[in-house]
């Protein structure tokens, strides 16, 4: 991935959840998650790169995506497919901490 700093935006997401629930929570960011969110964020302007991870032992997923601009950064917060899947993690008591959109300084 070529990331230009002077450009560029890295966008975070971090949700916790309750141990009990981990293997569902996996199971649903490799299965429903990942198949409707790829198209949708494929077609967003702008998009370097898009990242979801999970902590088992942190009982914590991450997104983690990269922009060229924060304005292309900030479709997220109102695609609908994302929307409609955070309503999914809430409804099985994931806890969203606030997102967060950082103008990147430097990379290696």
């Amino acid at each position: 991935m070529n990331i230009t700093p002077e450009q560029s935006i890295v966008r975070i997401s971090i949700g916790y959840f309750q141990p009990e629930h981990t293997e569902k929570v996996q199971s649903m960011l490799k299965g429903e998650f990942k198949e409707l969110l790829i198209p949708s964020i494929q077609k967003l302007k702008g998009n370097l790169g898009y990242y979801v991870g999970i902590d088992k032992g942190k009982q914590a997923i991450t997104n983690v995506s990269f922009w060229q601009t924060k304005e292309d950064a900030l479709q997220m917060a109102t695609l609908k497919e994302m929307l409609d899947m955070r309503t999914t993690f809430e409804a099985l008591g994931l806890k969203f901490i606030e997102i967060t959109n950082h103008e990147v300084l430097w990379n290696v």
